[in-house]
């Protein structure tokens, strides 16, 4: 990966939105690179992709991205610049349930994740043109215990853990924009729709907008001219918002510190 292309990696990549956030990329023109933790749903995805923009220029990695070692083993074999970083998978179990470290599911996918993808992958973006980390975040958001991210001591509920993860991950744009100014490294934060997928159906909810509507805004924060530069900022419906809980410094950075420990 070494000529001026630009290339981006979306997670969660076969999934609803992950795919069209990708296909969208793709239309651009975008080297892109998938990926999940299902290596034929993977190589599904990227040939559908190939055959609806034309661009053969896509490759996946199977990996599991709530486990910290295989994140990192990904980025020890990375060659060249990455332009464009989409952390978008996303699991919302209706039972607890545990990585073999140990660490419950959600925070370990949904936040650690995104807090992995981003460390180890942020050294190749650095004082590129226009480098963007994407976070796919949610309105649906709230109710975080900095005391029991993991749900040890309270009553798992897949759908109150879901709302934790997405207030998580917003409060984590706002940490990493401030850390990554210095590199030239965009970090934004999206809602993307709802969208009738696995996770909205393992939540209850459904959805009723296209795969498309819902990647519109993250595709937007990711490529839009008019966005470069902008860092730290929360948006929906292809409109900036004001996110309260990126406001509250101390929390945020409190939040950094615990996922620091993993």
């Amino acid at each position: 990966m070494t000529d001026k292309k630009r290339t981006a990696i979306v997670t969660g990549a076969y999934g609803a939105i992950g795919k069209a956030i990708a296909r969208g990329l793709a239309g651009k023109g975008y080297r892109v690179v998938l990926i999940g933790r299902d290596a034929s749903r993977l190589a599904k995805a990227k040939e559908e992709i190939a055959a609806d923009t034309a661009n053969e220029d896509i490759q996946w990695h199977a990996l599991d991205l709530s486990r910290k070692e295989e994140i990192k083993a990904l980025a020890d074999k990375w060659e060249g610049p990455l332009h464009v970083l989409i952390n978008n998978a996303a699991t919302t179990p209706r039972i607890r349930e545990q990585t073999p470290e140990g660490i419950e599911i959600q925070f370990a996918t949904n936040v650690l994740g995104y807090f992995w993808m981003t460390r180890y992958f942020a050294p190749f973006m650095e004082h590129l043109n226009d480098a963007r980390i994407v976070n796919v975040a949610s309105y649906w958001a709230g109710d975080l215990n900095l005391n029991d991210l993991e749900f040890e001591t309270r009553p798992y509920d897949n759908d109150l853990a879901y709302r934790q993860t997405k207030q998580a991950v917003r409060m984590l744009t706002a940490a990493f924009a401030k850390r990554l100014k210095e590199k030239n490294i965009s970090v934004l934060a999206a809602h993307p729709g709802d969208v009738a997928s696995k996770l909205s159906n393992l939540l209850g909810y459904g959805g009723w907008e296209a795969a498309e509507e819902g990647a519109a805004t993250p595709l937007y924060c990711a490529t839009d001219p008019g966005l470069r530069g902008v860092s730290g900022r929360y948006f929906t419906h292809g409109r900036e918002e004001k996110c309260p809980f990126a406001r509250d410094s101390r929390a945020v950075e409190k939040l950094f510190e615990i996922c620091s420990w993993y």
